[in-house]
């Protein structure tokens, strides 16, 4: 070996530059400077999706919906009352940057972890009307780490409001009703599979949907690479491609019997350890072409008509702040209602036997006391039909 070769001088000056990166980089470029929201969906999910995070600070604010030129926010959100969770966050912010990035020293990571407390906090002070949900601070920390300053709260605030709205609710109801779209979709993609998991309920899929993998995923070029496709797709994207998971591993699920739901739990709620980003986001594009929400009965009877699925499906133009606040107290409203219908069943149940002595007209009474504290009629109708149709259909019984 020469000394040429050892010293590194026989390398060329000048790496050679591929044609097909240079290329893709100029087409989102240009669609950044057009706001082309449908080329830059396209770029997402094609093969390295906006291959670094310099574009992605030109890509990501875009699909978000930020304005080219951001108004400054002269009010310090320090000064704002506390957010009820705060203390939970600061809990979570204290396990954060388990896995990316490397950080030169124990005063670093201390550095970022307090960056991210503040994001977080910018957020929930502004909109005091989120609530917070563990895991939230790992979807903060990929943001923290690919956009610059001027950007991180503002984009925060519109994933949190317009993409992950329906996990900052008071209960986590609104999304297990997102998991329930997971059999629905396996029902009609593959029947075999779905009726071998059908003794298992989807709760595996809570913590990849519930923080848009970034709890699951341990590296930041992989889950950055995952953002693209996310923030360029609409929100219930993010449960197809779960679905799509559970459909690679076939040949895995079938090899556990079908009457250990456990065993196969225990296999769905970890990620395949090898990854592959690129062929699941297209086995997930091909999955939702061919199986639209509209087909799935979950979609049609137990997706709110305010969650953030339907809410943000096919909204032609950004919505707006105010947009998500006033869909999340429609929202509210709705679980405040399902909540006295399941107050109301029980205490019927309760007390079936002295009810029956009762008059129709009391126990309509008493029912609808129970069920009229919220100060407006459930949605689909009045609590006294509500009543009536419960009444009926028990009092025959």
């Amino acid at each position: 070996m020469d000394s040429s070769s050892e010293s590194g001088d026989s390398l060329p000056e000048k790496i050679i530059e591929d044609p097909f990166l240079v290329e893709k980089e100029e087409a989102i470029l240009k669609a950044c400077k057009r706001r082309d929201l449908t080329k830059l969906r396209e770029l997402a999910e094609s093969q390295g999706g906006f291959l670094n995070d310099e574009i992605r600070q030109q890509a990501w604010p875009i699909l978000l919906g930020l304005p080219s030129k951001l108004i400054d926010d002269d009010s310090s959100w320090e000064s704002l009352p506390p957010h009820k969770d705060e203390d939970q966050v600061q809990l979570d912010v204290d396990r954060a940057f388990a896995y990316y990035p490397s950080h030169p020293s124990e005063s670093a990571r201390s550095l970022q972890k307090s960056q991210l407390s503040d994001l977080i906090l910018s957020v929930l002070r502004r909109y005091p009307y989120l609530h917070y949900f563990q895991g939230y601070h790992d979807i903060s920390q990929v943001l923290l780490l690919v956009l610059p300053p001027s950007v991180r709260s503002p984009a925060l605030a519109r994933l949190s409001a317009l993409r992950i709205r329906d996990f900052m609710l008071p209960n986590l109801q609104a999304a297990i009703a997102q998991l329930r779209l997971i059999p629905d979709i396996l029902r009609v993609s593959d029947p075999k599979l779905w009726r071998h998991l059908s003794g298992t309920e989807p709760f595996f899929a809570l913590s990849g949907t519930l923080t848009m993998y970034a709890h699951d995923i341990t590296t930041l070029g992989e889950i950055t690479r995952l953002f693209d496709v996310l923030l360029a797709r609409e929100p219930v994207f993010s449960v197809y491609m779960f679905a799509a998971i559970v459909r690679s591993r076939r040949e895995e699920l079938f090899d556990t019997p079908e009457d250990e739901p456990e065993m196969l739990h225990s296999i769905l709620s970890k990620l395949p350890k090898l990854l592959d980003l690129e062929g699941l986001i297209e086995d997930t594009v091909e999955l939702f072409e061919a199986y639209p929400p509209e087909r799935l009965p979950s979609w049609r009877w137990g997706i709110s008509g305010n969650s953030v699925l339907k809410t943000a499906r096919g909204a032609e133009k950004a919505q707006t702040m105010e947009d998500g606040k006033r869909f999340f107290e429609r929202q509210v409203k709705e679980l405040q209602w399902m909540e006295r219908k399941q107050k109301a069943r029980k205490w019927m149940w309760k007390n079936r036997k002295p009810v029956r002595t009762l008059g129709l007209a009391v126990l309509v009474g008493v029912i609808a006391i129970l069920l009229s504290r919220s100060g407006r009629a459930p949605p689909g109708g009045g609590p006294m039909a509500w009543v009536m149709g419960v009444v009926n259909r028990w009092w025959v019984r």
